[in-house]
């Protein structure tokens, strides 16, 4: 299961960028969003989904790469609980 939507719902409530306009495999650089507004997104995106990402995952530049993160992340997760 992906979560490029709920990302998208997401931006979209926090910097009012419309998710129709934002291709998921562009820069979100390229619509304004600079390494701070990044990083605070990062942020409310881990608190949203109630997970942590590896710091080496903030150089994210594309909503399709932070969906694949995320999807990572709730995998991992996952696991442990389905082990039990």
């Amino acid at each position: 299961m992906s979560s490029l939507k709920e990302l998208q719902d997401l931006i979209q409530e926090k910097y009012g960028l419309d998710p129709a306009a934002l291709d998921p495999h562009a820069s979100m650089r390229d619509k304004g969003m600079d390494s701070l507004t990044l990083v605070e997104f990062v942020f409310a995106v881990e608190d949203h989904f109630k997970i942590s990402m590896p710091d080496q995952d903030v150089n994210i530049d594309t909503l399709a790469e932070l969906a694949a993160m995320v999807d990572k992340a709730l995998a991992a997760q996952a696991a442990p609980a389905q082990s039990k």
